[in-house]
């Protein structure tokens, strides 16, 4: 009887370590959830910054183009189109930042 007694504590013994792994793992697996969204959180923004900066680039790259043209009347009407374009692009912009608050 002795015997039968001595396993049973011992498997009890064995289920409360197995029980208090699995709460550890569970604490674990949980942080590293929070960890991959932070992380998801600062990809987005990082793209979306990314984006931002492409349309400032083709913004330049515009007036660039701008800036070598001769014609006053073409200069005039591809600065008035460039503002437009430009202000497109800050509604975008606005647009995604409202979107991530």
């Amino acid at each position: 009887m002795a015997t039968l007694s001595s396993q049973m504590n011992l498997i009890v013994e064995k289920t409360k370590n197995l029980i208090q792994l699995c709460e550890v793992l569970q604490e674990e697996n949980d942080l590293l959830k929070l960890e991959v969204q932070s992380l998801k959180v600062a990809f987005d923004a990082s793209n979306d910054k990314s984006k931002q900066l492409e349309e400032k680039v083709k913004a330049l790259a515009v007036a660039r183009t701008l800036d070598s043209e001769t014609d006053k009347d073409a200069i005039n009407e591809k600065i008035l189109d460039t503002k437009q374009k430009i202000n497109d692009f800050v509604r975008e912009i606005d647009k995604c930042i409202s979107l991530l608050k």
